[in-house]
């Protein structure tokens, strides 16, 4: 699946490529995040993210200097030295991602999904308003959504019996 930036970190050269971005600073012999003005990066701490309910936690690191960095305009907007959030975790799961969909496998994959569901589920949802689901629980939502899909294919059914009846 895409996230929710793929299309800009991966078509936007400006942004991708940007190094003002955190998850773009090298990282030294001793394992700390360097700036483009040479400074080195200090730990602060380790924190949950917030708005996150599966755990996932983010460093923070400070700049040991800003003040007087001739890049600070560029860098950052802040008074002080510059904090940024790094979540390796999460750098490492978008690359894997940018790999898995530029393969040749995965562009196959997403042409597939285009093909194969999105049209039938923009069908439904505009064609014939549905729009929410009115049962409750995992039963009831599958019985609506095998109803919704069995009146679908009838329908291409009936469409198909009624093109040939009319090319005959």
């Amino acid at each position: 699946m895409k996230f929710t930036i793929f299309k800009k970190e991966t078509e936007d050269e400006t942004y991708r490529d940007d190094p003002y971005r955190a998850v773009n600073f090298p990282i030294n012999e001793n394992g700390r995040p360097v700036c483009p003005g040479g400074k080195e990066f200090h730990y602060l701490t380790i924190r949950p993210v917030r708005y996150n309910h599966y755990g996932r936690t983010e460093e923070l690191w400070q700049c040991e200097d800003c003040s007087n960095c001739p890049l600070k305009p560029e860098c950052c907007k802040c008074a002080g030295n510059r904090v940024v959030r790094l979540n390796e975790e999460l750098s490492s799961i978008h690359k894997e991602v940018i790999e898995n969909l530029n393969s040749i496998h995965g562009a196959l994959l997403r042409m597939n999904r285009s093909i194969q569901s999105e049209g039938a589920f923009g069908t439904i949802k505009w064609n014939r308003a549905y729009t929410r689901a009115r049962r409750r629980g995992i039963q009831g939502l599958l019985l609506e959504i095998s109803l919704i899909s069995c009146g679908f294919n009838l329908h291409k059914y009936h469409l198909k019996k009624l093109a040939a009846s009319a090319a005959a």
